[in-house]
């Protein structure tokens, strides 16, 4: 399926994934993603205190795809000090975290958590927008609660120029269980004074057409898990054909990021636990994930993380996602 040249595709952003080295090895690999968006920042009360992570933001772009720092906050005087430090070193646009669904947050009335008190959302943009140097776009969730509560936040929305808004069709409450609703999405689109960009469920080629056909209106998506999981796919959706044999570029994509992240942490066995967590996603594109990931989760070393990779890269057939749903 060709997608047409108007369409612009996202990366997600996860904590703990999206890094500044999976960002500079992913789009090394994969053609297809337009935009890079960097998991959250928090606890930003000067400059030093981004300086332990000033390293995420060494780079304004990876291989030619920009990159757009995100906060999560609920001060408005953090997101405003956030935005004019990345301004100065020289990003374009700042992304505020309303989406993180996880009850750690939440409960701290960040995140999604701060999604059914729209009066609070319009006293930080108002004190935001008048000094923000920087474009300012939102991630959010239909709600935390209920899906009302998106629709109590739009006329606040609409109030603000903001670059986009970028919404996962899904409550705060649900995590990423259950189906994504497109109707209430449907009804955002309706009112939403921005452009919006759609992100939830889009596992493969046939998901996409599917949600494309739904909103034919749109030109924006982001996509997070399926392109964990199968990292090919936005290159699929732009018809670029597959590499042959795909195991040969996802040898030297994992290859990359394993050797990548041991020297950014000095052979740390830190490395490890990273790559696990990228693993618990790429090997459910094997013919065996369990397996795949099985073998891999039981690491400790990088001796055992090396064999039981080419145990894998060797012994299993790569498929791509093919659209399983992700948990």
């Amino acid at each position: 399926m060709l997608l047409p040249k108007t369409h612009t595709l996202y990366l997600a952003p996860f904590q703990g994934i999206t890094t500044q080295v999976f960002r500079e090895i992913f789009t090394r690999h994969f053609p297809g993603t337009d935009k890079l968006f960097t998991a959250f920042f928090t606890g930003i009360n000067n400059e030093k205190s981004l300086r332990s992570r000033r390293k995420e933001l060494e780079k304004t772009s990876h291989n030619g795809v920009p990159v757009i720092p995100q906060i999560l906050s609920k001060d408005a005087g953090e997101i405003l000090l956030f935005g004019k430090l990345c301004h100065n070193m020289g990003f374009s646009e700042i992304n505020w975290n309303l989406g993180c669904p996880f009850p750690r947050v939440a409960r701290k009335m960040r995140g999604s958590g701060l999604l059914p008190y729209p009066e609070k959302i319009m006293e930080i943009l108002e004190t935001v927008f008048p000094s923000l140097p920087i474009k300012l776009s939102v991630k959010c969730r239909l709600g935390y609660h209920n899906a009302d509560e998106i629709m109590a936040l739009l006329p606040v929305f609409n109030k603000f120029p903001l670059s986009e808004i970028i919404v996962h069709a899904r409550l705060g409450e649900q995590m990423y269980k259950g189906n994504v609703d497109t109707d209430t999405f449907r009804k955002v689109l309706q009112q939403s004074m921005h452009e919006m960009v759609y992100n939830g469920d889009i596992f493969s080629p046939a998901d996409f057409e599917d949600i494309t056909q739904q909103f034919p209106q749109l030109n924006y998506w982001m996509i997070g898990r399926g392109l964990l999981a199968d990292p090919f796919l936005p290159g699929q959706l732009k018809g670029i054909p597959i590499p042959e044999p795909p195991l040969g570029v996802i040898r030297k994509y994992v290859d990359d990021l394993y050797y990548t992240y041991r020297k950014a942490f000095n052979d740390s066995l830190r490395t490890i636990n990273v790559m696990k967590e990228f693993w618990s996603y790429l090997s459910l594109s094997f013919d065996r994930p369990e397996r795949v990931f099985g073998k891999i989760k039981k690491c400790t070393s990088f001796d055992a993380y090396e064999d039981a990779v080419n145990f894998a890269l060797n012994n299993y057939t790569w498929q791509g996602n093919g659209g399983k749903k992700i948990k």
